[in-house]
């Protein structure tokens, strides 16, 4: 316990020092120097803290015990995610970076109108409050519990327990986003990021030396052989939890959205000191995305070959916590607890800096101090961190669990992504679109969304099974692509009744220097080429 205890304080007290005399010097005066890191992330920063961003307990636990239950076709929310940065580095980036937008509502009021600016503020608000924020923490607390068995070595109750790690990691991480801006979150995220893809790649090795004998090849051979149907990545069987269809529908909304316009994760290449390194980051991220299957499904594969008669479906979060205490050496366990929190903890605080950026552009400078000084803005965000973290604290412990906690979380953010996307996209590709149809999609649009698959989902599926001759429920992926779809054609037949009033013209800046990365096209190839191979290689 005394060394658990040691080697977890003392690579959370690395990360924490690291961060603080890499930040230390800073000045947080302004709001690019707090919320864009000064504009002086490099590559590899950026592309830790996009990772961080991303992976956190909800994809240790949520995903693996989705691969546990279901087959390897969940790696989907993966391996397709690095098509889409490709698409950032290469399409996306560039033109913000050219604009010298601080946030995503920004181009939306360079693009529309103020009001448009408001709205889609206020729901990326809302999204990462309903959302991301309290389930972060909840996969968090929950996973850590079930790793090292918290609430069964001492007094507390499984209740008790939760409410503690929650308000723990929660205070934690809050103090990196409410003091030390975007540096520190992304210099945090990238020491967090060395330690999270050695741990998460250590389990899936161990478990299969384990099982092939110190061999970890003929364990994966010993399972791919036992378990052969759980490899199918298309999931294109009858009923599919993920089925290969949704790739060539909603996937792709939900991740051009998640990828290339969600504030959270654009944040981080926003701050690139240029657009080569803003490019390298995002490709390296890319690249290590590739490795996600390894860490985020395989694990749950490997958990059900071995654990398939002691944990039916209804304890599929239990899959992971129960293959790290089956296989990690005692003197590791510390280490492991320390790269959970701190892969908890980045993707926490990550969003709360990209709330508070949002919160005080285009809510507290824009509506109530247009002379706000930088000091001001930085402090309105400060408290803005510091009410939506209480928020989520409060929020995390009284989720229901029941279900899949990370099909869940993708359902609740599916409710925003497709409007949203359609207002973006229509801003760069059109420029007689109007305000009025962005405003009008950006409220219609999550309200059909909920409507559809929330509140009146029994009647919805009914009509569809009849309507496509099918036994089997449509999957919210396919329902996000079709509302995504409504939003561009709804916008684009407003707009034919109520033109824009002025043709947007987009205005460049030079503060940062442009150039592209020379190997960018060319690494983009390279990773769609491997993505698609992974798909021929384990398709049934």
């Amino acid at each position: 316990m005394i060394l658990t205890a040691s080697t977890f304080l003392l690579f959370t007290a690395i990360v924490a020092l690291v961060s603080y005399l890499a930040t230390r010097n800073h000045r947080m005066d302004s709001s690019d120097a707090y919320f864009l890191g000064g504009r002086s992330l490099s590559a590899w920063m950026i592309a830790g803290s996009l990772m961080l961003t991303n992976l956190s307990t909800e994809h240790l636990i949520g995903l693996n015990g989705d691969a546990f239950n279901h087959t390897f076709a969940v790696t989907a929310w993966e391996t397709t995610a690095a098509l889409a940065m490709v698409l950032m580095a290469l399409y996306f980036l560039p033109r913000y970076l050219k604009s010298g937008f601080a946030t995503i509502p920004q181009f939306l009021k360079a693009r529309y109108d103020g009001q448009t600016r408001t709205i889609a503020t206020l729901i990326f608000l809302f999204s990462y409050v309903v959302a991301i924020l309290p389930v972060v923490l909840l996969f968090g607390a929950t996973g850590i519990d079930s790793l090292f068995e918290i609430s069964e070595k001492t007094s507390l109750t499984p209740t008790q327990t939760k409410w503690i790690l929650v308000w723990g990691i929660g205070a934690l991480g809050s103090l990196y986003a409410i003091f030390g801006g975007l540096r520190a979150v992304a210099i945090s995220d990238t020491v967090n990021g060395i330690g999270f893809l050695a741990a998460g790649l250590l389990i899936p090795v161990l478990a299969l030396a384990m099982i092939g004998q110190g061999n970890p090849l003929n364990g994966l051979e010993t399972v791919y052989t036992a378990e052969e149907e759980k490899f199918d990545i298309t999931g294109d069987e009858p009923g599919s939890f993920l089925p290969f269809a949704v790739l060539f529908t909603g996937m792709i909304v939900n991740q051009i959205f998640f990828w290339c316009t969600n504030q959270s994760i654009v944040q981080r290449a926003l701050g690139a000191k240029s657009l080569a390194e803003g490019q390298k980051g995002v490709l390296i991220a890319a690249g290590f995305k590739l490795l996600g299957p390894a860490i985020v499904v395989l694990p749950g594969i490997i958990a059900f070959y071995l654990f398939k008669d002691q944990l039916g479906q209804d304890d599929y979060l239990q899959a992971y916590p129960m293959l790290v205490k089956e296989v990690l050496p005692g003197w590791l366990v510390g280490f492991f607890a320390a790269v959970m929190v701190g892969a908890v903890l980045s993707t926490f605080n990550s969003v709360l800096n990209s709330s508070a950026t949002l919160f005080s552009e285009g809510i507290y400078h824009a509506l109530f101090n247009r002379e706000a000084t930088g000091k001001q803005i930085v402090f309105s965000g400060r408290v803005c961190s510091i009410i939506l973290a209480l928020a989520a604290m409060l929020a995390a412990p009284l989720i229901d669990t029941s279900g899949s906690l990370y099909n869940y979380l993708q359902k609740i953010n599916a409710t925003f992504f497709g409007p949203m996307l359609a207002v973006i996209l229509l801003g760069f590709l059109t420029r007689k679109t109007s305000a009025l149809a962005a405003k009008i999609v950006l409220v219609a649009g999550p309200i059909a969304f909920f409507l559809l698959v929330f509140a009146f989902e029994a009647p919805v599926q009914a009509f569809l099974k009849t309507v496509f001759n099918t036994p089997y429920d449509i999957h919210f992926l396919h329902l996000l692509a079709a509302v995504f779809v409504a939003s561009v054609v709804s916008m684009l037949a407003i707009s034919a009744f109520s033109p824009a009033k002025t043709i947007y013209q987009p205005q460049y800046t030079e503060d940062v220097d442009i150039t592209p990365w020379r190997y960018a096209k060319v690494t983009g190839l390279i990773i769609v080429i491997i993505t698609i191979g992974f798909y021929v290689l384990l398709a049934k």
